[in-house]
């Protein structure tokens, strides 16, 4: 044997890389007819580990204090040498983020990637959007400029609106009364240390129960159960390396233009990506006319909206908001259709799931602009008049929003679907 392979052979003994690389790449079989939605998870595992390492970099240069925050960040912009570049990197990257995890949810969605034997890989996928969703805000307040510290103050006051605990649990967020230089370090901490540790825990979790129950195909068909008799390999299955990690590389040098074209074009993409009034330092003393979060916020900041107070207590809305989240954790067992993809679904799924899509891409419209931004209804109109159109849109895309989560054990059940094929196709 030559030094190379008297090296893996030491290191196998020791560390049993062969061995996790034939049982996750080499000789892990997946679906032949994986399409350009398959993309998605790879890029996000990519996208995870470009945000720790260009987080890394900023942390070397970035000052957790309310008095020197905003000049730090002024300081990698204009004096690290390609500090602005990393900097880009790092906001284009936390929306971008958010584009591939909404289109890898949706894949999910249509194929039908939650249903048995996928739940708990579901639920895992949910958890890391939840933690996405809180590093994103925790990352929020750290640029400390004008939106980043009214945005925070908005946010964080939506807890005091929970009864009984409100007031309290509001203040043991932000460390202190107001949104301030105590806020700022303990969002810096959960945003570097704590959330990053607990993603990469449950990222690790999601890729293991995937390669346990095995990836889903855009036809919903088990390849397992469909074996050669002699191998025991999947008919219908590729290993996973060469040939889909080479599929993946022209995906992600896809996705690579259209990161590069942002980051050097246009970073601020509109105000959508970053805010203009992110580049004011904060001021405690001035509010912008105009608080709304970042757009991947805006659909659940739509409903929030959209719910109408209580007795003066916005607290329906903010449960509201929660339960928009919370209830992807139950869709495994609110689908009862006898099919997984939406290929073999009928047009009753098909629509609702078309109003689905309408609803989110609604709210996260109207989560961005004035609520009245469309004027009033006409106070003629019986129990309308008065109310801004634009809130009165988002509460008819909030019901649609709900309605296709909770009627979706009748409408699926009532479905008429197509016969599946015994194996998969192209």
């Amino acid at each position: 044997m030559d030094r190379k392979t008297n090296l893996m052979t030491w290191i196998d003994e020791r560390l049993p890389v062969s061995s996790f690389i034939k049982n996750h790449l080499t000789q892990y079989y997946a679906p032949k007819n994986f399409n350009f939605l398959y993309f998605f998870g790879a890029l996000a595992i990519v996208l995870f580990a470009l945000q720790i390492l260009t987080g890394i970099f900023l942390t070397m240069h970035y000052k957790p204090d309310a008095l020197h925050a905003f000049a730090s960040v002024e300081y990698i912009m204009r004096d690290v040498s390609f500090g602005w570049v990393i900097r880009y990197m790092h906001s284009t990257g936390a929306s971008l983020f958010f584009v591939v995890i909404y289109m890898h949810m949706f894949r999910a969605i249509i194929y039908g990637s939650y249903k048995q034997p996928r739940e708990l890989l579901w639920i895992f996928g949910v958890l890391i959007f939840l933690l996405l969703m809180a590093e994103a805000f925790f990352g929020y307040l750290l640029p400390w400029g004008q939106m980043s510290y009214w945005g925070a103050q908005v946010i964080v006051n939506l807890f005091a609106t929970v009864p009984f605990i409100g007031p309290d649990l509001a203040e043991w967020v932000r460390g202190d009364y107001l949104v301030s230089d105590a806020t700022l370090n303990r969002f810096f901490a959960f945003h570097v240390i704590a959330l990053p540790l607990a993603l990469a825990g449950l990222i690790f979790l999601h890729l293991a129960a995937l390669h346990s129950v095995g990836s889903n195909n855009p036809d919903g068909i088990e390849i397992k159960q469909t074996k050669d008799k002699k191998t025991g390999i999947p008919l219908d299955g590729i290993p996973f390396h060469p040939y889909y990690t080479v599929k993946d590389l022209i995906g992600l040098t896809v996705f690579l233009i259209v990161f590069t074209a942002i980051i050097f074009f246009m970073p601020e993409v509109g105000g959508y990506f970053l805010e203009h009034n992110n580049f004011v330092p904060a001021d405690p003393l001035v509010t912008p006319a105009h608080i709304a979060p970042v757009w991947y916020f805006t659909p659940f900041y739509s409903i929030l909206r959209a719910v109408p107070p209580i007795f003066n207590s916005q607290f329906p809305g903010v449960a509201a908001m929660g339960a928009a989240v919370l209830i992807l954790f139950v869709v495994p067992w609110l689908d009862k259709s006898k099919v997984k993809s939406i290929r073999y679904k009928g047009a009753l799924y098909k629509k609702w799931l078309a109003a689905f899509v309408l609803s989110f891409l609604i709210l996260g419209y109207l989560g961005t602009v004035p609520s009245n931004i469309w004027g009033q209804i006409p106070n003629f109109i019986p129990f309308l008049g008065g109310l801004d159109l634009a809130t009165f849109v988002a509460r008819i895309f909030t019901i649609v929003y709900f309605s296709f989560f909770v009627l979706m054990p009748f409408y699926s059940k009532k479905d008429k679907t197509k016969p599946v094929p015994k194996r998969v196709t192209y």
